[in-house]
């Protein structure tokens, strides 16, 4: 499997970070709380910004009306 790391600090990959972006994380810090990425030297939030991109959120719907949209990155990260 090919692994392209978006946090050499942390080791997490693109995919772990999109896979958070499904569960709801629409912004660098909520990828943050979900893994730490972006929490170290801080190199790799640019990277992260730009995976999640613009409105890309699947959930920001939940976001804009204060619903909670991270309970269940838990399971993401034991699923990973």
């Amino acid at each position: 499997m090919n692994r392209v790391y978006v946090c050499s600090c942390f080791g997490i990959t693109e995919q772990q970070v999109k896979k958070h972006a499904e569960g709801g994380a629409c912004t660098p810090r909520q990828i943050a709380s979900a893994c730490k990425a972006g929490t170290d030297c801080g190199s790799c939030v640019r990277r992260i910004q730009a995976l999640l991109g613009r409105g890309a959120c699947p959930r920001r719907e939940l976001t804009d009306q204060g619903r909670p949209v991270l309970a269940e990155l838990e399971e993401l990260e034991e699923a990973a």
